[in-house]
């Protein structure tokens, strides 16, 4: 299933596209994520900026910068939360939400991260790695 992937906001005014996708997709179950994407974990996608372009809208994206310097980027319209950036990550990489691609992505999520500060109410219940925070943090399972 080659690229490229197309992803949008809920109103369709910020489209982009990723021609390839990095080995890592992981499901972060931070008290941040949680509240950004109104759920009991976010699923972000990596790509090489080299394979990622908007389309359009990029004029509409804003970002939230919270205490500890991570940056989420969201529609300015719609709400939508697309981006995730840590000051720590490589410069090389943006994190992309999975659920703003409307195309069959050929990626899967490979572990759970942050799961000690993680809803009491949701658990993952798949086979997953679970780490108590990053991936270079304690494995939980």
């Amino acid at each position: 299933m080659p690229g490229p992937y197309q992803g949008s906001c809920l109103c369709n005014a910020i489209r982009f596209e990723v021609d390839e996708f990095e080995p890592q997709t992981g499901s972060c179950h931070c008290s941040m994520c949680r509240k950004f994407h109104g759920a009991a974990f976010a699923t972000l996608a990596e790509a090489r900026r080299a394979n990622f372009r908007w389309i359009a809208g990029e004029e509409l994206l804003k970002g939230y910068t919270a205490d500890n310097g991570t940056t989420r980027s969201f529609c300015s319209n719609c709400g939508s939360s697309l981006m995730f950036a840590s000051p720590n990550a490589d410069p090389d990489l943006v994190e992309i939400s999975l659920g703003c691609f409307d195309d069959e992505v050929p990626v899967r999520p490979d572990a759970h991260i942050y799961v000690a500060s993680g809803a009491k109410w949701a658990h993952p219940e798949d086979n997953l790695p679970q780490y108590e925070a990053g991936r270079d943090s304690a494995r939980l399972k």
